[in-house]
């Protein structure tokens, strides 16, 4: 089997819960060939709220899902002895594999034009000259063909770049200037901003229809499965989640203080800030970062591949993002009885979830759960700091073997 088609029935066994004879079994498997390629120029999960929830200590061992490879950086702060990044997109792979070697071979202005600002017209030059040679090959090879998109806007790229310029294009129909929104003093004037511009748009009649289709939203990284948990949250009105989760994002949280805002209605970082960045290109965080680079190892496989590999008793930290809103019940057992086998005393499990509710009472084996406590108010004190503000829930658990 060639490379390429092993990736691809990872993705499908990851994705897939239907047959191909059915309308959803198609958009499944829709789905998952967009993850072939860059779906995330950024990851959407706050790294902060997840330090503090985890308690992360210098020499833990960490392994997560790698997405757009920001967080895996920022958890280099902590000072871990490890940290395994995940991902079933080799194009996720790449890009952390490119930020880990630029963090030891560039210097902080350097790295940050790179990725802060990310369009610098010298920047494809840089990559291929100066980065590529340290590259594995399938990283080296993925950068050859698409180091360009670093000179015209990367956090315009990628299947959530296109879907977020798909929503500024609404917003422009609607003659709607986010602009003002970024120019915001306080809460209160975001607040104004968000019940008289942005809430409006979603009482659009093109703008209900296209929400209510599942593979509208396939731009949010939302396959079939999880668009459905997510309407049953609101009586099957995936309107009125979409609705709460906009709001959350525009109004809980001070436009300095969030970049996941300025991504959403700037498609970038501040212009000219220091410090309302993801940590790992926060100009202070920078030499420990770049210390600790060589600490990451990047890893195109599933998490429960993955983990089979580790011994007994090696990990401390496990952040799955919201990969178990995709998995059925066999896959979600597999998965926890490898966390389970690999968790030392004190091993800590962060996810997120699509909906409200933990997912995980009555379909991971009651055996299995006897390990480990739900922690109410660290998840809760979690969802409340997540900037992204685009989840029903953050869930935290604890090993009590």
């Amino acid at each position: 089997m060639s490379d390429a088609s092993e990736i691809m029935r990872r993705i499908d066994g990851a994705v897939c819960q239907n047959p191909v004879t059915n309308r959803i079994g198609l958009q499944e498997r829709l789905f998952a060939r967009l993850f072939q390629g860059l779906v995330y120029a950024q990851i959407w999960e706050d790294p902060v709220a997840d330090m503090a929830a985890l308690g992360l200590s210098p020499g833990s061992d960490i392994i997560c899902i790698a997405s757009g490879g920001c967080n895996a950086m920022s958890y280099l702060i902590t000072d871990p002895a490890s940290v395994t990044a995940v991902d079933l997109s080799p194009a996720h792979i790449a890009l952390l594999n490119l930020k880990r070697v630029a963090a030891t071979h560039l210097d902080q202005p350097t790295f940050f034009d790179l990725f802060g600002r990310a369009d610098r017209p010298d920047n494809p030059a840089l990559i291929q000259n100066k980065l590529a040679p340290h590259l594995d090959p399938e990283s080296r090879a993925f950068w050859q063909r698409h180091a360009k998109r670093f000179a015209r806007g990367f956090y315009r790229q990628g299947v959530l770049g296109r879907f977020i310029g798909a929503v500024h294009l609404v917003g422009r129909v609607a003659q709607v200037d986010f602009r003002a929104l970024l120019q915001a003093q306080n809460l209160a004037e975001q607040e104004v901003f968000f019940t008289r511009q942005i809430d409006p748009l979603f009482d659009k009649r093109m703008v209900r229809h296209l929400a209510r289709q599942r593979t509208a939203l396939f731009g949010l990284g939302i396959p079939p499965a999880q668009h459905d948990k997510l309407a049953a949250d609101a009586d099957g009105d995936i309107v009125r989640v979409l609705r709460a989760r906009a709001r959350r994002l525009v109004c809980d949280f001070p436009v300095k203080d969030n970049y996941f805002l300025w991504q959403a209605f700037h498609r970038g970082y501040e212009p000219g800030t220091t410090t309302n960045l993801p940590p790992y290109l926060q100009r202070a965080n920078f030499n420990a970062v770049a210390a600790r680079a060589g600490r990451i190892r990047a890893v195109n496989r599933t998490f429960t591949d993955e983990l089979v590999r580790h011994a007994p008793h090696s990990l401390d930290a496990y952040i799955l993002l919201d990969a178990q809103d995709w998995m059925t019940d066999a896959q979600l057992n597999a998965l926890w009885a490898e966390i389970t086998r690999t968790a030392r005393p004190g091993a800590r499990v962060l996810f997120r979830t699509g909906g409200t509710d933990d997912i995980l009472p009555g379909r991971v084996s009651d055996q299995v759960m006897s390990f480990w406590a739900y922690d109410p108010a660290a998840s809760n004190r979690a969802f409340a700091q997540d900037r992204s503000a685009i989840y029903g829930g953050v869930h935290l658990y604890r090993y009590q073997g």
